[in-house]
């Protein structure tokens, strides 16, 4: 696999993809985790880094995080191996849960020695995966470890999450302000169709603390889900104003980005093309600098 560091053009700036799934269908080298099988990946039988870059190459990507798939479980073989054939090119974002029979490490232990092999984040659902789901879903001292260690190590805490769950990232952070946290696709705002206005102010809330990132992206599955995408400039608008384009980057979410009638470029083109309210400077931050920041120069 050739290297993506210099696939950006001359007169084209660099962009960092902060959120991709990649799997393979060797599945003797990378089996699937106990209860997954081929015809769960679906029209998706493979996606692997060389595919990826089919989509990446042309939009000038230089660097991609990995977020570990589900059906691999918490084996992280496949994108540890790829991190290690090309660190200058790949990070992660692991699976690590809170609270697990399936385990015999505790959380913080198993996120510091993840990180050792590149993986800087690690992915957390919502309330409907915490024991009881109640309001105070995240009160299992797994999740406390986690936020513990997050702010000892610098690693993040990625979010999938929906706006409900916002109150009890909320206490969290407040417990924990040094613990780095990740809200991935821009808190699903827009998945039913609507943009609440609830919502995003919610989401604008969470920008008090000051370690709290954003991912703008998964573009296709937000608001209207039509490219170009413009009805969505709106609610990023509000966003980077809450957050600073310094605290947001984006994501392109492959490969459910690409899949028809979807494509990669008009993701990127929603922010490099599109937002004219964005600075260059901004655009900079936010398709490349934030996630660089973090995820390579690993600055705090």
């Amino acid at each position: 696999m050739a290297a993506l560091a210099s696939l950006a053009g001359p007169n084209q700036k660099p962009v960092f993809d902060a959120h991709v799934h990649i799997w393979t269908s060797d599945f003797r080298n990378y089996p699937m985790a106990p209860g997954f099988y081929p015809k769960d990946l679906g029209k998706i039988p493979s996606f692997t880094a060389e595919e990826l870059l089919k989509h990446a190459k042309p939009a000038g990507v230089t660097t991609i995080n990995l977020v570990q798939m589900t059906w691999y479980g918490l084996d992280h073989s496949y994108i540890l191996d790829v991190i290690r054939k090309h660190p200058k090119t790949f990070v992660g974002t692991g699976i690590v849960p809170a609270f697990s029979e399936a385990t015999l490490v505790s959380p913080d232990l198993a996120m510091v020695e993840l990180a050792k092999g590149g993986i800087y984040a690690f992915r957390l659902l919502g309330r409907k995966n915490a024991p009881g789901a109640g309001v105070q879903w995240m009160e299992h001292p797994g999740y406390e470890k986690m936020f513990v260690a997050a702010a000892r190590n610098n690693l993040a805490l990625s979010f999938l999450m929906g706006p409900d769950d916002l109150p009890e990232l909320d206490r969290m952070c407040t417990k924990h302000p040094e613990a780095p946290v990740i809200i991935d696709h821009i808190c699903r705002i827009g998945a039913s169709g609507k943009i609440e206005e609830e919502a995003v102010v919610a989401l604008c809330q969470m920008a008090k603390h000051k370690r709290v990132l954003v991912k703008l992206g998964a573009f296709y599955a937000l608001g209207a889900k039509k490219e170009p995408y413009t009805d969505l400039l709106p609610l990023i608008r509000r966003v980077v104003t809450a957050f600073g384009p310094e605290r947001c980057m984006w994501e392109s979410d492959c490969p459910f980005q690409v899949q028809p009638p979807h494509s990669y470029a008009p993701s990127v083109a929603l922010i490099r093309d599109h937002a004219d309210f964005l600075s260059a400077s901004d655009k900079e931050h936010i398709l490349f600098g934030t996630a660089d920041r973090f995820f390579i120069r690993r600055v705090r």
